[in-house]
């Protein structure tokens, strides 16, 4: 049976699980059913779906690939069921042949099973096989070639490549005739890969000359030369070695994860507090750039000492700080911007991101982190010219990524409760996908195991049940949001000019102390102190010294210690009384004695002092410096701006323009139902005009229809629903009213899909140029 054919005679329903599972089939929509065998028969469309196919789907595959032609159900059944080791062949058999013909990629009936068209061609030495003698042979000289067949069978007639072939079809008495040294040659390639590196492969040599085991093999045909130094193995060399078996070993269902149990209310709260920790690691990254930005590097990216800087700030290891930092990037909650050479600062998106709730806040990182495709992992790696990634370069983007953190996860999905160990993961996976393992794919599963646990997608090593939500398009907040921890409002307040947060901090509390104390040490309490230096920072951000103690008093569960009001009040009524301007820069004070008492100070030599009046001296210093120093002199001086303002510090004041939102990446496949049934009544409508090759309708007579916009639109969606013609106004490119008789396909992005009777072709007509519509 031809394919075209047999694709013809699919039901509607098996098309639109071929389009639904091979959407890459239908981008765009073929004119007719020939089309779309044409495009399944592609060797990329061909590669993408068999890179889909479980172990043993594919060795199903492999099989039928390595006989000569069309297989009767019963003999593939018995050549699959000689290499499984789990039992019998059905019905796992007759489940991968059913997706195999679902997938287009065999046909025909159960007596005659074939592979769809090219899909040989596409494969590279399936099962570990070589390619056919004929094909094997073809780099050899004739003359070569004729000495080889008059040696290996003499007397015979036709081609000297269809002599060897002839010869090999059934090599028995050629591999049992030479030495045991040769035959272990062939046993190491019988299992593949079947090529192999000789030296001086294209020597000439007789069977009566040979010297050695390979010259033994080579004088015989048993070993094919397809370059100066590498030679293969004859897939029917190979069959016979395998006797008549095409594979050696097979598992009909997918190994079975290995790990440790766990419990799953256990394994969710612990997920939940990671959760709530990288959303808070992310909140205070974004906190800290707004107030010293690192720069970008000039081949873009994150210096390694900033990386450092950052990891240290956030209490963090460097591997972790550049997760926190990739995914909010991702999100767009921080891009390049601020100046001429650029700085790594907080966008406006920020602002929004930080006033939802803190299990929202979540699912938008968590759902960046599953579908971006950069690779956090890789920083502080080296690329293939030996220089460092940094993080946030160009150069950490893996294409692959999201579709490997989706199969990692996958993996664990179906074990609930289980957090499988390393290699058992990686033995799944290269079952479910066996065409898409190498090492780069083993690292970004590591990776993504490490990275789910940090950001709180698994527990302990297991899928949580807000991860599952993600994963399976859920209402995950609403799942993490009754088990995230309950952010508390106060403090207790120590007399030593420390408080400790016996919980974590709502989002406003946290910011705040932040502001007005280090943070000391962190934990499952976080303990904060305050200090001349702590005081004086929210000082310069506008807070008074009396709304210092006033906020201090709301929030604390204790008493305001006294040492502690001291200190707020001792800073507060210093803070301010000398003032720094530009002159290069000036210090300004009402009190004359006091700045006698700084130009009499040894330490202010260096800052080239001038005295203008009783209550200003000059400087050549900076403002910036000058500040500085005379804080570090003891004194609390504030910037003033040239209208003699004070300058306030607002720590969210810098922020860039908003960065573009992650790319979301597509399932691998699936489609929408609706979009996949449209696709096929466009096909069968094209199919039939090709098929029929109807010579063009004229459009009925009268008045074009016209109508409103809306009730155009709903009448072409029934029409797509219920498969029947229309009668539409158009209006062409120059704007002249046209009538069209369709059949409508699909309707998507502004354009209707249609098979038009009046020009006897598929075409697309934008919406926007329907008048109206009338039915038939």
């Amino acid at each position: 049976m031809e394919f075209t054919e047999w694709i013809r005679g699919r039901t509607d329903e098996q098309l639109r699980a071929l389009v639904s599972a091979r959407p890459e089939l239908i981008t765009p929509v073929p004119a007719h059913l020939e089309g779309l065998a044409s495009r399944a028969a592609s060797p990329s469309a061909i590669g993408r779906v068999l890179d889909r196919l479980d172990r043993f789907t594919l060795a199903v595959v492999e099989t039928l690939a390595v006989q000569d032609g069309p297989v009767p159900k019963k003999r593939l059944r018995q050549l699959v069921g000689a290499a499984l080791e789990d039992g019998a062949a059905e019905p796992a058999l007759s489940t991968a042949l059913d997706r195999l013909c679902d997938l287009a990629l065999v046909y025909g009936p159960d007596g005659a099973l074939d592979l769809g068209p090219g899909v040989r061609k596409v494969l590279e030495d399936p099962a570990g096989l070589g390619p056919k003698a004929v094909d094997a042979f073809r780099h050899h000289p004739p003359e070569q070639l004729d000495d080889m067949a008059d040696d290996v069978v003499p007397g015979t007639a036709g081609s000297s490549k269809e002599r060897l072939a002839a010869a090999l079809a059934a090599p028995a008495a050629l591999v049992e005739e030479v030495s045991p040294e040769a035959r272990a040659a062939l046993d190491q390639l019988a299992w593949g890969p079947p090529a192999g590196r000789v030296p001086n492969a294209r020597r000439e040599v007789r069977r009566e000359s040979a010297r050695s085991p390979i010259e033994e093999l080579l004088a015989r045909g048993l070993l094919a030369a397809t370059g100066e130094e590498s030679v293969t193995l004859p897939r029917e060399v190979g069959l016979y070695l395998r006797g008549g078996r095409v594979h050696r070993g097979l598992l009909a269902v997918p190994p079975p994860l290995e790990g440790a149990v766990r419990d799953r209310e256990m394994a969710d709260r612990t997920a939940a507090g990671q959760a709530f920790s990288f959303v808070r690691a992310v909140e205070e990254l974004c906190e800290r750039w707004s107030i010293e930005p690192p720069g970008v590097l000039r081949t873009g990216g994150l210096g390694v000492r900033d990386l450092k800087r950052t990891a240290s700030e956030l209490d963090l290891p460097e591997w972790v700080a550049a997760l926190v930092v990739e995914v909010a990037h991702a999100a767009g909650l921080v891009a390049a911007g601020g100046g001429v050479d650029g700085e790594w600062l907080p966008t406006p998106g920020y602002d929004l991101w930080r006033v939802r709730g803190t299990a929202d806040r979540w699912v938008t990182l968590a759902a960046t982190w599953l579908q971006m495709d950069r690779v956090p992992g890789l920083v502080g790696e080296r690329d293939e010219r030996d220089r460092p990634l940094n993080a946030l370069h160009t150069d950490l983007r893996r294409s692959s990524a999201p579709s490997v953190r989706a199969a990692t996860l996958s993996v664990l999905a179906a074990a609930p409760g289980l957090a499988p160990a390393r290699d058992s993961v990686l033995e799944r996976l290269s079952w479910e996908q066996p065409r898409r393992r190498g090492p780069l794919r083993e690292q970004l599963t590591e990776f993504a195991l490490r990275e789910a646990e940090q950001v709180g997608v698994t527990g302990l090593g297991a899928l949580s049940g807000h991860g599952r939500a993600l994963i399976e398009g859920g209402d995950a907040a609403g799942v993490l949001t009754p088990l995230l921890p309950e952010p508390v409002d106060h403090v207790l307040l120590q007399a030593d000019l420390t408080a400790i947060a016996p919980g974590p901090l709502t989002s406003e509390l946290n910011r705040w102390m932040t502001l007005t104390a280090d943070v000391e040490s962190k934990g499952g309490a976080t303990v904060y102190r305050f200090s001349e230096g702590s005081i004086r920072r929210a000082l310069d951000a506008g807070h008074g010294g009396e709304e210092l103690l006033a906020m201090l008093a709301r929030h604390s569960a204790t008493p305001v210690p006294q040492a502690l009001s001291y200190l707020v009040s001792d800073v507060a009524r210093r803070h301010g009384r000398i003032r720094v301007g530009t002159a290069s820069a000036y210090i300004r004070c009402d009190d004359p004695a006091l700045l006698d008492q700084i130009a009499a100070d040894r330490r202010s030599a260096a800052l080239r002092l001038r005295r203008l009046a009783p209550t200003v001296i000059a400087s050549r210093s900076s403002r910036a410096a000058l500040v500085d120093s005379l804080r570090a002199m003891g004194y609390a001086p504030v910037a003033e701006s040239l209208d003699g303002d004070v300058i306030i510090s607002q720590l969210d004041s810098r922020r860039t323009e908003a960065a573009a939102p992650v790319r979301a990446v597509a399932a691998a496949n699936g489609i929408d139902p609706e979009v996949a049934a449209a696709a096929v009544r466009a096909l069968r409508a094209g199919d039939a005009a090709h098929l029929a090759r109807r010579e063009p309708v004229d459009a009925p007579n009268g008045q074009v229809p016209r109508g409103p916009a809306t009730a155009t639109i709903s009448a072409l969606q029934d029409a797509i629903k219920q498969g029947v013609r229309v009668w539409i106004g158009y209006l062409d490119s120059q704007g002249n009213a046209t009538s069209r008789i369709l059949e409508p396909a699909r309707m998507e992005g502004g354009y209707l899909t249609a098979y038009d009777e009046t020009r006897a072709a598929v075409h697309r007509f934008a919406l926007h140029r329907i008048t109206g519509v009338a039915g038939l």
